[in-house]
């Protein structure tokens, strides 16, 4: 779990200005600490150094719009993150294995390979099926008390249960329960994804880790079913509704999920899947 404030508004700085040319030194200040010390306090919680994390994150927010956006050229999305065309092929090459045209040719293979349930057999909806699940929303902010972890999204349930015990006091009936998640386990290591475990609260509460989970128009996915089936949700999103409509996913904003229902015995859930956009 990602205790320290600071290296959590250093990943929040990250996360939002990964297009831009960062340094340690831009997020040591950011941060209002000297460099040298913030990367030791980072890579104490991360076991990443910022400079690391800095380029996976950027070859990571590349991949995913490899996957998505088929219609820009490569060289234009690499130059996104700041890379030149060799400099990218090569970098990201390093980091997956495989050039920037095989990941794209590849990467709908790779997104029906469940990372957590590996004999299950899915198929993704069509694009009226999945359009007919989803509503265009203006989503309200959601002013939370979070704890923040890298790790499989196979986990969720096992930080669900010890943050509902932790934080069980603040629950009251109008709580709503959220969760923020930051990758794509079809293109981030299923061992590295970051996510947040949420609840909210009223602005003035005491705990130290509050945050603000960031509303706005969202493609907002209504789930009923198996939580098997949560994975092929957003894939199908990702890879047949978003490349047919005029919207793409705003990387400046992170998705997240709203808890209606949950039935822990039969893992149904009823959730909505909320995927930050805007206009192409």
């Amino acid at each position: 779990m990602i205790t320290n404030y600071a290296v959590n508004t250093a990943i929040d700085y990250i996360l939002s200005h990964a297009e831009e040319e960062l340094t340690l030194e831009d997020v040591a200040d950011y941060c209002h600490f000297s460099k040298y010390y913030f990367d030791r306090l980072f890579k104490e919680q991360t076991k990443e150094s910022v400079y690391a994390y800095i380029k996976r994150i950027k070859l990571e927010q590349s991949a995913f719009r490899l996957k998505t956006e088929k219609e820009r050229r490569i060289t234009e999305i690499g130059a996104d993150y700041g890379y030149s065309a060799s400099n990218y092929s090569s970098a990201f090459k390093q980091h997956y294995h495989m050039t920037p045209v095989d990941f794209r040719r590849k990467s709908r293979q790779y997104s029906v390979e469940h990372p957590f349930f590996h004999n299950e057999k899915w198929h993704m909806e069509s694009f009226e099926e999945c359009n007919a699940r989803i509503t265009m929303e203006n989503v309200p902010d959601y002013s939370v008390l979070y704890e923040r972890r890298f790790g499989s999204y196979e986990s969720l349930s096992r930080s669900w249960g010890g943050f509902m015990e932790k934080y069980r006091d603040y629950v009251s009936g109008g709580t709503v329960f959220l969760e923020r998640t930051y990758d794509d386990p079809a293109v981030t290591d299923k061992g590295s994804c970051l996510y947040d475990v949420c609840m909210s609260v009223d602005r003035d509460c005491p705990a130290f880790n509050m945050g603000v989970i960031e509303g706005g128009r969202c493609a907002v996915y209504h789930f009923k079913g198996h939580a098997k089936y949560i994975y092929a949700a957003y894939q199908t999103m990702f890879l047949v509704w978003l490349p047919q409509t005029r919207y793409e996913l705003d990387v400046k904003r992170s998705m997240f999920d709203i808890y209606h229902r949950i039935e822990e015995e039969t893992m149904y859930m009823e959730m909505d899947i909320c995927l930050p956009v805007k206009e192409k």
